[in-house]
């Protein structure tokens, strides 16, 4: 199948290295600590954060620093697959596990000894890129806690299909079986913190192909910081400031 046209078209009608449209909302569900819808094109995700707050299970708390837990799950009517997904799933579970720990990276867990911050993130829609969807509304809802990070974790994915080097790849593309890049950042600090590959790839297209991953977090990183001077600006003029 060609998913790069003669002309240089996507199937989506977007060149190999364009985005999809962007879009965030903070503050969504109003008895969270903070929380975020995150779209990119057709993905959609909500995110929701509770703390820092006593810990639970008095086994699980640490002295030195805050014990950060995320639960990551699918809306039965994200996909067009209509089998019920099973709470606890291999993917899921992974897929959690990845989010905590790249979400960990940026929190400065030190400053809130003995106290547990809890991250919720569920897919409402899917069409590739969740991955990176999930790890972006997940900072924007930090955020709106005041949970302090040291940076804010943004995240993207490319592919390479037809020869060709593609960013943040749709489900169609993600789909297709060729090699996809998913990566974070801290943009401000410049480390990745989170890397994953689906496929093999030379090293000398790997280096290109998570070179446009790592564009695309930085694309993501002015947005999320634009998303929230916006929202700041908004809190002032309710408040009269």
């Amino acid at each position: 199948m060609e998913y790069v046209t003669p002309e240089g078209f996507r199937l989506d009608g977007r060149r190999p290295m364009e985005m999809r449209q962007l879009r965030a909302e903070i503050g969504v569900v109003s008895r969270a600590d903070g929380s975020a819808v995150f779209e990119m094109g057709n993905t959609k995700v909500i995110a929701a954060v509770y703390g820092p707050r006593e810990v639970k299970n008095r086994s699980e708390q640490l002295n030195d620093q805050a014990l950060v837990r995320c639960e990551y799950s699918m809306a039965n009517f994200s996909t067009g697959d209509r089998r019920r997904k099973h709470k606890g799933d291999r993917r899921s579970t992974e897929i959690s596990l990845v989010i905590r720990q790249t979400m960990e990276a940026c929190i400065l867990t030190h400053l809130m000894p003995r106290s547990q911050i809890d991250i919720f993130v569920q897919v409402l829609q899917a069409d590739g890129g969740t991955r990176s969807a999930c790890i972006n509304a997940a900072t924007l809802a930090l955020a709106d806690a005041g949970i302090p990070m040291s940076d804010l974790v943004t995240s993207c994915s490319a592919g390479y299909l037809n020869n060709t080097p593609l960013l943040d790849l749709n489900y169609v593309e993600d789909s297709a079986g060729g090699p996809d890049v998913t990566v974070g950042i801290l943009p401000k600090l410049d480390k990745v913190t989170l890397l994953q590959m689906d496929a093999k790839l030379p090293m000398n297209i790997l280096e290109n192909v998570m070179q446009l991953a790592t564009e695309g977090c930085k694309a993501v990183a002015n947005y999320i910081r634009e998303v929230l001077l916006n929202n700041t600006k908004q809190l002032e003029f309710r408040r009269g400031v």
